[in-house]
């Protein structure tokens, strides 16, 4: 610190706040919101912190001083968190797979407007005619659509009981032998799960809509007024989400089959939901994406929210998410497996 100048002695400072965070946040994944909610929202900045912690090491590295080694040392430190983040290997055509799988939160397929683009539902249903997935789920779906999906000759969708009910549903080439709706207590999002007969395999598929907070960080304004009170909004969601997941988790834990586990978290790899959902299966993007694997329109950061979670026994072969698709607020997201004989 000796050699450094007044205004290198406030960036280091100011980069020694942001090291400190980052490194804390690596453990906010085995903290459970009911105990401490407050830290289980500062895991949403983390892809901030780590950005941040890129920026300071090239400050330094420019200016060849050896404060480059205090965010160098924190995010190798969190390697794996950086690996979660974005992905540097690159994908290639496929064509040895078994079966695939897309998941998308489709918003009630544009029912309320919120984009301004004409025939939403038809361009939805053709680009999934183009992808043709062998499995497809659906978040946020809507039983009263036209759409019939008829290359899907088996299916299960709950329940629409109510308008505010978060409708999931499951299309299946192959046989589904059993399906059955997992309910969460004082909400109105669940969970829903088929098992799916593959080549001479049974799958057990789930599919899940965790909590939401409600909150439009697009357009909902974060000034110093706003913040205590959307924090508290996230610290809910936040507690309500952890009681779900550890329900699905339990509910996976018991099945006799081969797992896959998709949907909308509504939260990011930071979380304690997704290390409780996630367990000891793998996550398609990390071990076949490329890129940030962005599944969620938010601009300032590219989020990963939505996820498909394999067995380890199904090899993950290919994962794409289409951020090229703005037909949502989500983008769907695809993964092929392979399943061995």
């Amino acid at each position: 610190m000796k050699n450094l100048n007044f205004l290198d002695k406030l960036v280091f400072l100011i980069n020694s706040v942001v090291s400190l965070l980052l490194l804390l946040s690596y453990g906010l994944s085995y903290v459970p919101p009911k105990t401490f909610s407050f830290l289980s929202v500062l895991s949403l900045s983390v892809p901030v912190l780590i950005i941040l912690n890129m920026a300071f090491a090239v400050y330094w590295l420019i200016k060849l001083k050896k404060q480059l080694l205090l965010s160098l040392l924190v995010l190798a430190l969190g390697y794996n968190y950086i690996v979660s983040f974005y992905k540097f290997s690159s994908q290639t055509h496929v064509l040895d797979f078994s079966f695939s799988m897309m998941s998308y939160n489709v918003r009630l397929f544009n029912l309320y407007n919120s984009i301004k683009e004409d025939d939403i539902p038809n361009k939805i249903e053709n680009f999934i005619l183009e992808k043709s997935p062998s499995i497809l789920c659906f978040q946020e779906y809507d039983s009263d659509t036209s759409l019939k999906f008829e290359s899907y000759p088996y299916s299960y969708v709950t329940a629409n009981s109510s308008r505010y009910t978060s409708e999931l549903a499951i299309f299946s080439k192959f046989k589904l032998i059993n399906s059955a709706t997992i309910e969460f207590p004082e909400s109105s999002n669940n969970a829903i799960f088929s098992d799916v007969i593959v080549k001479s395999d049974t799958i057990r598929v789930y599919n899940l809509h965790l909590q939401s907070s409600g909150i439009d960080p697009n357009v909902e304004p974060f000034d110093s007024k706003e913040s205590n009170r959307l924090i508290n909004r996230l610290a809910a969601t936040f507690k309500a989400q952890q009681v779900q997941s550890e329900l699905v988790a339990s509910h996976i834990s018991k099945s006799p089959y081969k797992v896959l586990l998709c949907g909308d978290f509504n939260n990011t790899i930071y979380s304690y939901v997704y290390r409780i959902l996630k367990g000891e299966m793998l996550d398609a993007f990390e071990e076949s994406g490329t890129g940030f694997g962005r599944t969620f329109i938010f601009k300032y950061f590219p989020f990963r929210i939505d996820f498909i979670l394999s067995d380890a026994k199904i090899k993950v072969v290919k994962f794409s998410s289409f951020s090229n698709i703005p037909y949502s607020d989500h983008f769907p997201i695809i993964a092929k497996f392979l399943m061995e004989d």
